[in-house]
């Protein structure tokens, strides 16, 4: 099961990463603060995620997965807390996520591939944080191979998929624009929105749920 696991891993991160666009930007050392702080927030909220999809009604290898996201997400989050010495603030109550599965999916795919995008950010100045790199890597594989069965076996799922891309696309926006505020961004804001937003684009139009022309 090992060596299945280890191979898996592999074949995602081979297939992401060689359509991903090399980034042009090169960010500074005073920009590390910053993406840590952005890291802390949105692995607490992808904890909190995981857990709310846990609850809904998913199928059962996505159940399985679920599991072991929410281990490597409590990991990640355990890492940015020691990094920056502080843990995120607590929530009273898990976030709402859809309850139907194909509208939940895509918006896993669409958190995990953003968090795959800010990953890639990190790792340009935190060399030694790349096995969050590769966990986010495994995460938007499995989404999107879910993502990708979705389409494939049922039209009104599909639709429903579909649907639900076109709004959170609608919203993707104004949250880049909400990771990226900090002074030291400033100016690399827009190269890195265009950057980020174009990742995600050709990762939701490669894969059937978005067309190219929405943007």
């Amino acid at each position: 099961m090992a060596a299945w696991t280890t191979w898996v891993r592999f074949a995602y991160h081979v297939a992401i990463m060689a359509s991903e666009q090399p980034l042009s930007v090169r960010l500074p050392p005073e920009c590390e603060g910053p993406l840590l702080e952005r890291f802390l927030k949105a692995e607490a909220m992808a904890l909190w995620t995981v857990r709310s999809a846990r609850q809904q009604n998913v199928p059962a290898n996505v159940y399985s997965f679920l599991r072991k996201h929410e281990e490597d997400e409590q990991k990640h989050l355990a890492q940015f807390e020691s990094l920056i010495g502080r843990q995120p603030r607590e929530r009273d109550r898990l976030p709402s996520v859809p309850r139907q599965w194909p509208a939940l999916a895509v918006q896993i795919y669409g958190y995990e591939s953003l968090g795959l995008e800010f990953a890639r950010l990190l790792l340009m100045l935190r060399p030694d944080l790349a096995s969050i790199l590769e966990d986010e890597v495994v995460h938007v594989g499995f989404f999107e191979r879910e993502v990708r069965r979705i389409l494939r076996r049922d039209s009104n799922a599909a639709e429903q998929a579909c649907a639900s891309a076109r709004a959170w696309w609608r919203r993707l926006p104004r949250t880049v624009g909400r990771y990226l505020e900090a002074d030291v961004l400033d100016p690399f804001r827009q190269q890195l929105t265009v950057h980020i937003l174009d990742a995600i684009e050709r990762r939701f139009v490669e894969t059937g749920l978005l067309k190219m022309e929405l943007r």
